[in-house]
Order: structure tokens, then C-alpha cells, then sequence
């Protein structure tokens, strides 16, 4: 997305405004007890002169793309993705950051039909983006472990109306769009309080695709901490996570989206012998975020965009606005080739790439 130096300076006030009206939304709410990679290297740019075709010249996804391919299907790997932030999802609103089972449904089937394509966060931030050609992919984020967002029936199936089970629904009906989204848990994951059933939950949904990752163990200001205080609550939660089965996190949540002093300790350390490393660490808002492959990427610092309408501050800064802007600005989303092994681009943007893992480019 190309920006002036003032819309520069728009969006990073609108971030800070986001991460605000969070923490005093978040304030007002009432507390429910809470229920249920190694470096980039630059990559070498494979270059074509435009072919005329008269007959499709790609291989099936997740094959082999060719620059023809990558033309035919618009590929556009450096295009920005729409990292999409949740809250509780609840039959009746009490803070502007939540949203009801019927908008996160009606939400969830209009991506679907748009042809975009869940990947978790972890899967963005070390660039393992496994999406059809053609596709686009997105990324569900759910905040703080609440029960709206799981929970298991008599049955052992996710709860009607919880996250889970609409993220379920709206995959059965449209067999594209992969089941998958990441939440970020605090100590007491999905309001559950003892172990057993904790374990039970985080494993469902790891062993389903879906990312459990941290969000720190209380949800402080991490900007009002001193730095050995901001470890202990991201290992202290890391803890709890090893302790339940889950895999170290690759991924991290920032708690209002509020940075600490000295950036680095979000995404790096080490408390009482334990130590994180996180593959990107995720802000509040306001606008798609960058490629994972683009030069510019901070995965310290990941875009999100809060689930919203056009109402309010979210009228240019929430998942309306920017889905309605993606749809009209096509040059600038993020176009999947099929193929995991290579990252397709027009052209012109060759220059501003830097491929991970030694993936080849290809710019057509």
C-alpha cells in the first residue's frame, strides 16, 4: 500500500487511538470470572518476458508456479493480508471491541465467498503461507482465552455459538475456507480453572489446527512494566502452556496492543532460566498488515485489524473499511501462486522482497 507521509502519520495516530479506546473499553468491561526461523536472506528473482497463452500454462496448486502461471492467476506475495482481531463473542454487545455469533458468522461467510483462505498466525509470521492460487490469505485472532471462544458440549464438539464452532460452521459450507485461527490465552485459557479440563481444551484445538499461543499471564500494560517484569509474564505463561502440551510459542500478543520499553523484550528473553523467542509479535490495529516476505516487515511489530463496522473510529480503521478497501484496491492484497516453495510478484515490485527460508522469487 503506497502512503503519503501525513496518511504515515494518520494511521500511527489511529494506532495509538485503537490501543486506547481498547484499554478503557476493556476497563468499563465488568470481570466475569473467566470461563470456559533463522534470518531472511535475499532470494534470487527469476525474471520472464510476457508470453501470450491460449491455454491455462499452471500446474495445479501447491506444484510447481511458473511466471506464465503466476501471471495468469494475478499472483501478488508482497500484497497486504488482513490480520482480523476478536475479542469476547457474545448474543449481546457491553464493549465496542465485541462482536456477536451472528456478526463474527455473517463476517467469516463473506471472507469465505471472496475467496479468502485462514492461516494462523505462527503460519504468517514464518512465512508458511499455504494458500490455493488465486487465494487470499487471512488471519483470525482471538484476545485473551475467553469462554465465548471455546468450549466443549455433552458431546465433545465445540460449543454452539462459541468462535470455534462458528469457525467449524462456516468451513462445512464452503469447503475452501481451512478451519484454522490462533488464540492468544492468558492464565486462566477459555475460563477454565483447573488443569485437567485446560489441557483438555488447548489440546482440542492444537490437535485441530488451530494456534495456542501467549498473551502474557495477567494481561498488564506491558508499556507500565519494567523490562524483567514483561519477561516474567510472557514465561510465566509459556509455562503453562508446556505444562498443558502445547508446543513454545511462535507467536505473541501484545496485552492492548501496548509496547514495552525496549521494544525487543517482546519478542525476545529470557526469566528465571526460561527462555521465548517469537517468530512475530502482534499490535492492535489498524490497517492489513505488510507481507511476511516484504523488505519493510517488522514481525516485531505485526498489524491487526479490529472486527468491526464502519461506525464510530472504525470507520476508516476496522475490518469493513479495510476489506471493502482491499476489495476495491485488488493490486494491493495478497495473491497466492499455489505453490508454498516459491513467492510469485508482478515485476515492478522485485526490488522490495526478501525471501525466508531461501524460497525462490519469481517475478513476472
Amino acid at each position: 500500500m503506497r502512503t503519503s507521509a501525513s496518511l504515515t502519520r494518520i494511521i500511527g495516530l489511529a494506532n495509538v487511538v485503537v490501543v486506547t479506546v481498547a484499554i478503557i473499553g476493556l476497563s468499563l468491561m465488568p470481570s466475569p470470572v473467566r470461563p470456559h526461523a533463522g534470518p531472511p536472506v535475499r532470494a534470487k528473482t527469476e525474471e520472464s518476458t510476457p508470453q501470450p497463452s491460449l491455454t491455462p500454462v499452471g500446474p495445479p496448486p501447491g506444484i510447481v508456479a511458473t511466471p506464465e502461471f503466476a501471471r495468469q492467476v494475478r499472483a501478488n506475495e508482497l500484497g497486504r493480508v488482513p490480520i482480523l482481531m476478536y475479542h469476547r463473542i457474545v448474543r449481546k454487545r457491553m464493549a465496542s471491541l465485541d462482536r456477536t455469533p451472528d456478526q463474527l458468522r455473517a463476517e467469516l461467510e463473506k471472507l469465505a465467498k471472496k475467496g479468502y483462505v485462514p492461516i494462523t498466525a505462527r503460519e504468517f509470521a514464518i512465512g508458511d503461507i499455504r494458500v490455493p492460487a488465486g487465494k487470499f490469505p487471512v488471519v483470525l485472532t482471538f484476545d485473551d482465552g475467553h469462554h465465548s471462544h471455546f468450549a466443549l458440549d455433552a458431546s465433545g464438539n465445540p460449543a454452539p455459538d462459541t468462535a470455534v464452532a462458528v469457525i467449524q460452521e462456516v468451513a462445512a459450507r464452503h469447503p475452501g475456507f481451512r478451519p484454522v485461527a490462533t488464540f492468544w490465552i492468558n492464565k486462566e485459557p477459555f475460563g477454565l480453572r483447573d488443569e485437567a479440563s485446560q489441557a483438555a481444551a488447548v489440546r482440542w484445538l492444537v490437535d485441530h489446527g488451530y494456534e495456542v499461543a501467549n498473551h502474557t499471564w495477567g494481561h498488564p500494560n506491558l508499556r507500565a512494566l519494567k523490562k524483567k517484569k514483561v519477561r516474567e509474564q510472557i514465561v510465566r505463561l509459556e509455562r503453562l502452556l508446556k505444562k498443558l502440551g502445547v508446543p513454545p510459542s511462535r507467536t505473541m500478543a501484545l496485552p492492548y496492543g501496548a509496547m514495552p520499553h525496549g521494544k525487543k523484550v517482546a519478542r525476545r528473553g529470557s526469566w528465571d532460566g526460561t527462555r521465548y523467542d517469537f517468530a512475530g509479535v502482534f499490535l492492535a490495529g489498524a490497517e492489513p498488515s505488510l507481507s511476511p516476505y516484504a523488505k519493510k516487515f517488522d514481525p516485531g511489530a505485526i498489524q491487526r485489524i479490529q472486527s468491526n463496522g464502519k461506525k464510530g473510529e472504525c470507520r476508516k480503521w476496522c475490518s469493513q473499511h479495510w476489506l471493502e478497501w482491499l476489495d476495491k484496491h485488488p493490486g494491493e492484497r495478497y495473491v497466492s501462486d499455489g505453490d508454498p516453495d516459491r513467492i510469485s510478484i508482478p515485476g515492478n515490485l522485485r526490488g522490495n522482497i526478501i525471501a525466508k527460508r531461501g524460497l525462490q522469487v519469481i517475478a513476472y
